[in-house]
């Protein structure tokens, strides 16, 4: 059971409610698509299994970034006093243990979307390209803030490519919303790490544009992204209740960045774990009443 524990806490399992919402997201509007098309049984005979095969893949491809990110971090980790003690650094979980770990997930992950689809299975190493190749762009580039959105952002395509075999622009616009938000958040969650990114050469945006101009390219990805889920609203032709989702999503953008200032950090964790825990969970059950009641 510690062992179990252990490995939830190396890949960070409580911050899969960032994606997973936007997942399910994606799920819904492919089996509303897909209904539309045929009715020969209730949808949750149909798409049981389906479901449960998403959810592997959403929690293996992401077990498995996460997981390759402390493996290839873990020097840095060690040196930094806020991510020393992390279980690869404090040595409750060994190097080649977290490896392995990361390829079995790999390995899951690619044998759950052989069973979904053939576009799911093919595309499935470009998915995992783009959650892996992540974890080193913090090396080489300030951008790595948006490739950690793009690689969050396949989940509500992927889901509804999972039902549908097909790519639409409603889920598109999903993703590109996950793309801006993610990154967004991230760079706020990424000041912590302004000094210590600088002093070992690594990149990031606040390392690179200093707290206050960072902050500002964070409120405006948060500005694009709340542009796209309108964007999807309109464009998807959604009802009421997912306009109070996107009142409920925006207002999390607003209360996270009322909350940290560059002069104070103090509320970093309440403004990424809580306010963004909220506004996916939130905006998604909306999202979804709004397709199924409608």
């Amino acid at each position: 059971m510690n062992k179990i524990k252990n490995y939830l806490s190396l890949v960070k399992f409580s911050h899969t409610i960032f994606a997973m919402p936007f997942a399910m997201i994606g799920f819904c509007l492919g089996v509303i698509k897909s209904e539309s098309i045929t009715n020969s049984a209730p949808w949750y005979f149909r798409y049981g299994f389906k479901f449960f095969l998403v959810l592997v893949c959403m929690v293996t491809a992401r077990s498995a970034a996460m997981a390759f990110n402390r493996y290839l971090d873990r020097s840095f980790d060690a040196q930094n006093p806020r991510t020393a003690i992390r279980e690869i650094p404090k040595g409750i979980i060994s190097a080649n243990s977290a490896l392995r770990f990361v390829i079995l997930n790999c390995v899951l992950f690619t044998i759950a979307t052989y069973f979904i689809n053939s576009i799911c299975f093919y595309l499935s190493p470009v998915a995992l390209f783009v959650i892996l190749f992540y974890s080193f762009t913090k090396r080489f580039t300030a951008l790595c803030h948006l490739v950690l959105g793009l690689g969050l952002s396949l989940a509500p395509i992927g889901a509804y490519l999972a039902v549908t075999g097909v790519f639409a622009w409603v889920p598109v616009l999903f993703s590109l919303s996950v793309i801006f938000w993610v990154s967004g958040f991230d760079i706020i969650y990424a000041l912590q790490d302004e000094e210590f990114d600088k002093s070992n050469d690594l990149y990031s945006i606040p390392s690179r544009l200093g707290k206050v101009r960072a902050l500002r390219v964070s409120e405006l990805l948060h500005i694009i992204s709340a542009a796209c889920v309108i964007a999807a609203g309109y464009y998807g032709q959604f009802h009421w209740i997912y306009w109070i989702g996107i009142a409920v999503f925006v207002a999390m953008l607003i209360y996270q960045h009322s909350l940290v200032k560059p002069n104070d950090l103090s509320k970093v964790n309440i403004a990424f774990m809580t306010a963004n825990g909220i506004a996916s969970v939130v905006f998604a059950v909306l999202v979804i009443a709004d397709l199924f009641v409608f």
